[in-house]
């Protein structure tokens, strides 16, 4: 039972990254209607940014994370306006070619910077964590727990409580009625890149003490969270949380009684799972179309 809930425990940790990068790729597919395929990337930008902020330019901990949730939100409208606004016109195929293309591109940006090695970041806490019983809490894994919540219920009370969150949700449903009532649908849109790219970037900065930072490291989170995404529902923001989470768990328990050179196959066999039996995913609903 101890060996149980300490696999639960570090499962759900790691899970909660994948739910908070799935939460991105839900937020900017339900306002426009496309995938973006550099989700991943941004949680790649805010670990190198950590890391290069604290390691190479010797910043306060704190202040290196202020700096970079700030330079992930510029980045976030920067993509907005350089990759999807200029095809915001065209069908879904040319902006998703496009998120791909800047993948592809922030990917060998950051590979010319500072190569293929990859680099670690050490964790702010002094203590390695404390024990219940038999289940070692590790302090990062704490954190990454804590601060998904705290972002969940912010989502939660954003969307439900606050007009901005409810004039987001209204562009996501129906933007040419949005923008027949009054609602900057464009302003709206890029609201959603800049807090999609705040929850990548901020996936990155929790998960850098734990993997090594490298380039490849946006690619490896971004499918699993794309996976993640699908299993709970995609468009579904709910969904992209108990996918992300119950992805990690299978992953580790997959890891620790079955193979640990396989677990990153355990998550897409059950992907594979749901697209055979249940393909709109945990929460999705069925939608039947007219012949």
């Amino acid at each position: 039972m101890g060996t149980a809930l300490q696999l639960l425990f570090t499962g759900l940790g790691i899970g909660s990254i994948y739910a908070l990068v799935a939460l991105g790729f839900v937020l900017i597919y339900r306002a426009t209607n496309v995938v973006n395929f550099a989700q991943g990337d941004f949680a790649m930008l805010g670990a190198f940014s950590m890391t290069v902020l604290t390691i190479n330019l010797g910043m306060h901990y704190w202040l290196s994370i202020l700096i970079t949730i700030t330079a992930m939100a510029i980045f976030g409208a920067l993509f907005n306006l350089g990759v999807y606004y200029p095809l915001r016109n065209r069908s879904f195929l040319p902006v998703i070619i496009s998120t791909i293309g800047a993948s592809i591109l922030l990917e060998n940006g950051v590979l010319a910077a500072y190569g293929p090695q990859p680099q670690s970041l050490p964790s702010v806490f002094e203590s390695q964590g404390f024990s219940i019983g038999t289940v070692f809490f590790d302090s990062q894994y704490v954190v990454i727990l804590v601060v998904t919540v705290i972002m969940v219920a912010f989502q939660y009370l954003l969307f439900e409580r606050t007009l901005l969150g409810k004039k987001m949700q209204a562009t996501s449903q129906d933007k040419e009625m949005a923008s027949m009532l009054g609602i900057p649908v464009a302003l709206m849109i890029m609201i959603t890149f800049i807090y999609s790219s705040i929850l990548g970037g901020l996936a990155g900065v929790l998960v850098a003490p734990i993997l090594f930072v490298s380039v490849g490291m946006g690619s490896s989170i971004a499918l699993k969270a794309f996976a993640a995404s699908i299993i709970g529902g995609f468009g579904d923001v709910t969904g992209a949380v108990v996918g992300g989470l119950a992805l990690g768990v299978v992953e580790t328990f997959g890891a620790a009684y079955i193979s640990v050179p396989y677990k990153d196959a355990f998550g897409f066999l059950v992907l594979l799972v749901f697209l055979l039996f249940r393909p709109q995913g945990i929460f999705g609903e069925r939608i039947a179309e007219k012949a």
